[in-house]
């Protein structure tokens, strides 16, 4: 235990706005990242829930990340253990942690079953992007999810837990009373699955008086967020870089993308709000711009223009090929930048089709241009392999196109003699739910594998070129926890158990290539067909369909048109 505290205290030592609360009668609530402090602390998501928490003049709200083996988790804040917090709100991004939340609870003495819980265990919930797209895997360990945005469904359902005291009324009482009088919320022992011969889901059932489809809560386009860091330390993926959400969701439409679907309508926050948070960090010196659509040029130059002129540094997630005018490539050499991320996704045209990428090879070289002109000589490349009817020619593709952007930098570094570093980072295709491709079926390994050896293969030659490849069998674990049911939480409890994926696909009396590899049928019921995101599942099918044929859709009109059903 001291070793722990000591630790606990230099990393608390390092931190700038962290949120220290008393504890006397207020509600304590753990907000645990399941992984490693370094990666939650990384996560925007996660520090705005924790502001989200605190802002409750009730609550105490204190982060606990997964210890090292052998180790009880405890707080960051006051070193206390997951026993003294009456919540335990694991915010999870990532399919992948979903065994480590079984750890947590594991390593610290709280049974991993909802139903071998008493009224004297703490009430464990969960929320975050992977369990609103699916949270069925982990539904035999989680006593209720909250299901959307913090910012809409956190402050009423602390409402209900505090002014209700639904914590005198024993564990089945207050879950059945948040269930029913809150919407996003979903306690899974509340519905029941049915199967059929072939061992597909027929049927999901409430309990009576609950809704049929729980309903996504998002933050309404009128009611922009402010999303931020809260605290600030050296000790993440970003260093002391202060990170600023400059919108939610994205107006492209890519098929493989589930935030480009579930975050619809898309959000940009206005312009007013961005330099309100920049405003008021005030002794910020580095600022990253996120989000998943950095397109619109104008609006990115007026941002980095007040930043600059606040002294800044600045940033960014990534960005758009056909985003790149004169004025914001100026406004990025003003600002210092050295390296930007482009996410070409497919190496070929047709596959961009497919995806409805709509970026064009014409136009990705041109971008690589430009940057170089501009003295941003340091390029990233997102590209996926396994993505649907991709044929060998266009994993080639992935080659030739590199090849291609390397030789029209140097054709404007040549004189400078010099050339800046491209990096790939080439990741496994994982057919996400409500995406157009929930249909399909994971490439498989051996595959994968193979893609693998022929992008490293054809660029092992290329100076000032590097290569990171997804693992394909983490890429096997994350498809058969984003496409399960609820049967899916038997190969968690094995994998715990014997500390290898590999021994609990043998250990499990299931076929994990029945939610893995099998492409579903059109009226297929989907484990997460019970969320309400707005979305026409017919609307999905059909861009499925468009995709197959490598026909393109036009990105999202908000407000103008009614295709996806959200508007």
């Amino acid at each position: 235990m001291y070793k722990k505290q000591i630790l606990s205290k230099e990393l608390l030592a390092a931190e700038k706005g962290v949120i220290r609360k008393k504890w006397h009668g207020k509600l304590p609530v753990a907000l645990i990242y399941p992984n490693h402090y370094h990666v939650g602390m990384s996560s925007l998501g996660y520090q705005v829930v924790y502001a989200l928490f605190n802002q409750n003049p009730y609550v105490v709200c204190e982060r606990i990340f997964l210890p090292e083996e052998g180790e009880s988790p405890i707080s960051i804040e006051s070193h206390r253990p997951l026993t003294d917090f009456k919540v335990l709100a694991f915010s999870i991004s990532f399919e992948n942690d979903y065994l480590d939340v079984l750890k947590i609870l594991q390593a610290a003495g709280i049974p991993i079953r909802t139903e071998d819980r008493s009224d004297k265990h703490p009430l464990v919930m969960a929320g975050g992007v992977a369990t609103f797209l699916n949270p069925e895997p982990l539904a035999a360990y989680i006593d209720c999810f909250l299901l959307g945005e913090g910012e809409e469904i956190i402050p009423p359902f602390l409402d209900l837990l505090i002014e209700k005291q639904l914590f005198g009324q024993g564990r089945g009482k207050a879950l059945r009373e948040l269930a029913s009088r809150l919407d996003g919320l979903y306690v899974p022992q509340f519905y029941q699955p049915g199967y059929d011969k072939k061992g597909r889901l027929k049927s999901f059932e409430p309990a009576e008086g609950l809704p049929q489809r729980v309903k996504r809560m998002s933050v309404p386009i009128a009611k922009p967020a402010e999303r931020h860091t809260i605290v600030l330390t050296p000790h993440t993926e970003f260093g002391d870089k202060f990170l600023i959400e400059i919108g939610s969701g994205c107006s492209r439409g890519c098929r493989f993308c589930a935030a480009g679907f579930i975050y619809r309508p898309p959000r940009p926050w206005p312009e007013e709000v961005i330099n309100s948070v920049i405003a008021g960090a005030k002794d910020i010196e580095k600022v990253g711009l996120v989000g998943a659509e950095i397109a619109d040029a104008e609006a990115i130059e007026r941002i980095c223009t007040h930043l600059i002129a606040h002294g800044k540094e600045v940033s960014f997630s990534s960005l758009r090929a056909d985003c790149l005018t004169p004025e914001l490539l100026a406004t990025l050499k003003t600002a210092g930048l050295k390296t930007v991320t482009i996410a070409p996704d497919a190496g070929s045209e047709r596959l961009r089709r497919v995806i409805n990428k709509g970026l064009d090879e014409g136009t990705i070289l041109e971008a690589a241009e430009k940057l170089a002109e501009w003295d941003i000589l340091n390029l990233k490349l997102y590209f996926m392999i396994g993505l649907p009817t991709e044929e060998g020619e266009d994993v080639e593709a992935i080659v030739h196109l590199t090849k291609k952007i390397k030789h029209h930098i140097l054709k404007i570094c040549r004189d400078k003699r010099r050339m800046g570093t491209i990096t790939l980072s080439v990741n496994c295709f994982v057919p996400k739910p409500w995406t157009p491709f929930q249909w399909v079926a994971m490439d498989e390994l051996e595959s994968l594998q193979d893609k693998i050896k022929i992008i490293s293969h054809g660029l092992r030659h290329e100076g000032n070129v590097r290569t990171t490849f997804d693992v394909p069998k983490w890429a096997y674990v994350q498809a058969l926890l984003a496409r399960g049911d609820r049967r899916v939480g038997s190969f968690l409890e094995a994998a715990l158990k014997t500390g290898s994926w590999k021994k609990a696909y043998k250990e499990v009396d299931l076929n994990p290539n029945f939610f893995v590899s099998r492409a579903r049928d059109r009226d297929e019921l989907f484990p997460w067909d019970f969320i309400d995101h707005g979305l026409n599942k017919d609307y999905l099918w059909e861009e499925y369909q468009k995709g197959l044929k490598a026909e393109k859709t036009i990105p999202c009109q908000v407000g103008k048109c009614k295709r996806c059903g959200v508007c």
